[in-house]
C-alpha cells in the first residue's frame, strides 16, 4: 500500500478534536486569566522571556504573511521548513511568557493546554488540509510538524504585506504588548511593596 495514500494515524480521536476546538478561545481567556494572576516579573526573567516572545511573534508575522486559507496550500516562507509555524511562533511566544512571568504553573497550564486544547486542533486543521489539497499528503511526508527541518523544494514567493494584514496577525502583537505592559505594572507594583 502506497504511504502517501492511506490516513495518517493521528493521536486524538475527531470527537475529541472537534469538541475542543469549540474550547480554544475559552481556554484562552482562562490561561489570560492565569497569566495576569500568577506572573512575579522580575527584570532578569523579562529579560530572558521577552526576546523568546519576539522570535515567537517574527515566525508568527513571516508566516502570516505567507497564508492564503483554504485557496493554496503554504508551502513557502517558514512552511517551507515546518507545516505549522503559526503554533511554532505561539509555543515559543508561551515559553518566553512562562519564562518572564517566572510561574512554573503557568507553564504547566500552557503545556496542558498546548497538549490538550491546541494539538488536536492541529490534527484537525492537518485533516482538512489533506482533504482540501492532494498534495498535502506528499507535503506533510516531507515537511516537519513543527521543527524546522528540510526546506520543501516548492514555489517561491515573498512575504505579502496584505496577506499579512488580511489573516489580522497584528493582533497577535497587540495582545502581545498588553501582557509586556501587564508584566512591567506587576514588576513595578513588587518594586513598590519591597
Amino acid at each position: 500500500m502506497n504511504t502517501l495514500e492511506s490516513q495518517p494515524r493521528y493521536l486524538f480521536p475527531k470527537r475529541y478534536a472537534d469538541a475542543v476546538q469549540r474550547l480554544r478561545v475559552a481556554s484562552g481567556f482562562v490561561l489570560l486569566f492565569a497569566f495576569a494572576w500568577f506572573s512575579k516579573p522580575t527584570l532578569q526573567s523579562m529579560f530572558f522571556g521577552i526576546p523568546l516572545c519576539f522570535a515567537g511573534l517574527a515566525i508568527r508575522a513571516w508566516a502570516a504573511g505567507h497564508l492564503i486559507k483554504n485557496e493554496r496550500l503554504a508551502t513557502t516562507g517558514p512552511y517551507a521548513y515546518m507545516r505549522n509555524p503559526l503554533y511554532a511562533g505561539t509555543l515559543l511566544v508561551a515559553a518566553g511568557i512562562v519564562v518572564a512571568s517566572r510561574s512554573v504553573l503557568l507553564g504547566f497550564m500552557f503545556a496542558a493546554a498546548f497538549l490538550l486544547v491546541y494539538l488536536p486542533v492541529i490534527e484537525l486543521e492537518e485533516q482538512h488540509l489533506r482533504n482540501l489539497f492532494p498534495e498535502y499528503a506528499w507535503y506533510a511526508t516531507t515537511v516537519n510538524r513543527f521543527l524546522p527541518a528540510r526546506k520543501w523544494g516548492g514555489r517561491v514567493a515573498r512575504f505579502s504585506t496584505a496577506v499579512y494584514l488580511r489573516n489580522q496577525e497584528y493582533k497577535a502583537a497587540a495582545g502581545f504588548a498588553i501582557a509586556l505592559l501587564w508584566m512591567v505594572f506587576k514588576y513595578c507594583l513588587g518594586v513598590r511593596s519591597r
